[in-house]
């Protein structure tokens, strides 16, 4: 059965969550604060972890920087009482997979939700043997990268784009198309997000990320991933 952790400080929200999406048929973990939060991740494993940015002891943001340095690769959906767009792009830069800006409506989040595990299962699904991209070998099916005989980590937003340019290759692929792929979403922060996880793949991949020969810019279009 899918397993979902919500990782918030108001009891009254926290509790609410965890109702409804255990009506929707999901297992619901709580953790009400950023440190207790942290503790659970690297110490269970989960399909989907909801996670409240302002928060004692740890932020939401911390917390996130945290899990995908130690290679969590769950999805993280953040969130967040700011509109601010700096805000929005940080938290995705830092891992998150999506965002929710409070107050909202539990019928969006529980959207949110299927969305993103229905991708995830999508990921699962496909290809069950390791395949070599640049430097990398990437098991999409265990969402596990190496280089050489190192383990690489990668966030789970990382093993999606990766994923959907190498479903696409040799195709230019837009920075919209990707939004909407990934992220599921058209209105977004801003394509610079798009383009600061290229980068971090780039470093990943290429034997020279300043001059790639995997993961090529199309100007003023996209990408276009060529093996």
């Amino acid at each position: 059965m899918t397993k979902i952790l919500i990782v918030e400080d108001e009891p009254n929200m926290r509790l609410g969550l965890k109702d409804n999406l255990e009506f929707e048929g999901y297992t619901v973990e709580l953790a009400e604060n950023g440190e207790d939060g942290l503790n659970k991740i690297l110490d269970n494993k989960y399909d989907l972890i909801i996670l409240d940015v302002m928060m004692p002891k740890m932020s939401g943001f911390d917390v996130c920087k945290n899990a995908r340095k130690s290679g969590v690769s769950t999805p993280i959906i953040l969130l967040t009482a700011k509109g601010e767009e700096i805000d929005k792009v940080l938290g995705l830069e830092l891992g998150a997979d999506d965002y929710v800006t409070k107050p909202f409506s539990v019928r969006e989040l529980i959207a949110r939700v299927k969305a993103i595990l229905r991708r995830s299962e999508n990921l699962s699904l496909s290809e069950s043997k390791s395949i070599k991209i640049g430097k990398l070998e990437v098991d999409f099916n265990g969402y596990k990268a190496i280089s050489g005989k190192k383990d690489v980590q990668m966030s789970h937003k990382e093993f999606e784009i990766l994923h959907y340019l190498w479903k696409k290759k040799n195709t230019t692929v837009s920075r919209d198309d990707l939004l909407t792929e990934i992220w599921g979403y058209d209105e977004t922060p801003t394509t610079r997000t798009v383009d600061n996880f290229i980068l971090k793949l780039r470093q990943k991949i290429e034997t020279d990320p300043n001059h790639p020969k995997i993961i090529l810019t199309v100007h003023g279009v996209g990408y276009k991933m060529v093996l």
